[in-house]
């Protein structure tokens, strides 16, 4: 009797779990769908992409400034965000010869900037992969574009090599990625140039070996970057490394053929090299600590059709200067590192808090090295501009994308800086400076977090301050108190 009910009870469970076994297969299997093809920003809707999240990028790059043509192999570790079916990545124009997805070949088609990879099998959520993509061509230079009121940016072929400016959407001109700054992804950098050039990029030297009449450099960048802060300049370079009076490990390169230029500063490597560790120096001991392992600069000499470019950016941990610039852009570029490359922006529409927080910064440079104040400097800006103006038309806390490098984005948000200090007191307000850049270290941040972290600490009810001076065109009368 025991045997019988033994085998009666066995066949109820069977048939039990026959019959839901069709549907707890079917919920058990992945759904595999296609990564977005934007990462959706407003300004530039198809930059970056969905479905995965970037984790490392490997660049082997071989460029020969002869014939001007860059050959690359990337290799892009990432996590799948959801069940993918196939992703996308951002490249411009180059032409890509092979695709592989955890080293299985995959297949892939171009669409304007993206290139949309389908693997061999469906990619898991929360799985790691890795993609590579061999590639090669003449890059071809952003010009005319009213964002950054038609400079050439990009991948910029210079005199004896090239340099990589990429802000705010020109990183795919020279490597496929997922090209926006809400995904940020650590970086290694290994360049092959002719044995007479050197290469410099971002975060630290690892390696350099010249062999058969070329030269090979290896720079990793170990913290998360947006891929528009990566560079990798080729050229002639004048280098020196070392620490600055605070410990803070510096590299500077700079073109030689800028020495003797500028006649108040006829050694620029000195001049960089001791500006920046200057400044540096201070905005660690203002802002917190330094949030990279390194820190310097890149001068380069560059033009583009014969015509000198006017070009600063803050690429990570060495901003890049396409000449001598001053002592106020070198404490503006260096601030970045802080407000832009450490904390950085989760859609462009945010952009203010990039620039007005380095232009601040800039006004606090100029008053510490006997310039006007920064209320003065605030002032001026506000008194600068008759209420007619159309620069008052810009909204500090949404520029839009033609409009987004606007000054009022730049002196007018460091203007609002300004007030915000004068209302809530300099103790407040550093500390919220400090708190910002402690809480978003190595992340992305919105507008909304700034100032819900400024009413927190400061204790007050900010909501008109900043519904009048972020979020506002117009002219509105000086904030009391």
């Amino acid at each position: 009797m025991r045997r019988t009910s033994r085998l009666v009870a066995i066949g109820a469970t069977l048939a039990s779990v026959a019959a839901i076994s069709p549907a707890a297969s079917a919920a058990a299997r992945p759904h595999f769908t296609p990564g977005a093809p934007g990462i959706g920003d407003p300004y530039f809707p198809l930059e970056g992409n969905g479905g995965y999240d970037a984790l490392h990028y490997g660049l082997d790059l071989k460029y020969d400034p002869s014939t001007k043509r860059l050959d690359g192999v990337v290799t892009m570790t990432a996590r799948a965000t959801q069940d993918l079916s196939r992703f996308d990545l951002d490249l411009q124009q180059l032409t890509v010869s092979k695709v592989t997805v955890n080293k299985h070949e995959a297949k892939f088609t171009r669409d304007g900037q993206e290139l949309i990879i389908t693997p061999k099998s469906g990619l898991r959520k929360n799985r790691h992969f890795t993609v590579s993509v061999t590639y090669g061509g003449v890059p071809q230079t952003i010009v005319g574009s009213p964002i950054v009121f038609g400079s050439p940016y990009g991948f910029v072929h210079t005199d004896d090599g090239a340099f990589m400016g990429d802000e705010p959407n020109a990183a795919s001109t020279w490597f496929p990625s997922n090209d926006h700054p809400g995904d940020k992804a650590a970086f290694t950098f290994k360049v092959t140039v002719p044995k007479n050039l050197g290469v410099i990029a971002n975060g630290r030297l690892v390696s350099q070996r010249t062999k058969g009449g070329q030269s090979t450099f290896v720079w990793d960048e170990k913290n998360p970057m947006a891929t528009y802060l990566a560079t990798a300049d080729i050229g002639q370079w004048n280098f020196k490394s070392g620490k600055t009076p605070s410990g803070i490990p510096e590299t500077i390169a700079v073109d030689p053929k800028l020495v003797g230029r500028d006649p108040n500063h006829p050694d620029p490597t000195a001049f960089f090299w001791d500006t920046t560790a200057e400044a540096t120096d201070l905005w660690d001991k203002l802002y917190g600590k330094f949030p990279f392992d390194s820190t310097g600069a890149i001068a380069d000499l560059a033009t583009y059709n014969g015509q000198a470019i006017g070009f600063s950016l803050e690429t990570q941990t060495r901003p890049l200067y396409s000449d001598v610039r001053s002592t106020n852009t070198i404490a503006h570029e260096l601030a970045h590192q802080w407000f832009g490359d450490s904390v950085s922006v989760k859609t462009w529409n945010n952009i203010w808090l990039n620039e007005s927080f380095a232009t601040f910064s800039q006004w606090y440079w100029a008053e510490k090295h006997g310039g006007r104040t920064v209320h003065d400097q605030a002032l001026a800006t506000y008194n600068g501009h008759a209420a007619t103006d159309s620069w008052w038309n810009v909204v500090i806390a949404d520029p839009k994308r033609d409009t987004m490098f606007h000054d009022r984005v730049y002196s007018g948000g460091g203007m609002v800086l300004e007030f915000l200090r004068e209302k809530i007191g300099d103790d407040a307000f550093f500390t919220l400076l400090r708190t910002w850049a402690a809480q978003h270290r190595h992340a992305n941040a919105t507008t909304d977090q700034f100032t819900a972290l400024a009413q927190k600490i400061s204790g007050q009810d900010l909501s008109g301050f900043f519904k009048t001076w972020l979020w506002s065109p117009g002219k509105p009368a000086l904030p009391q108190g």
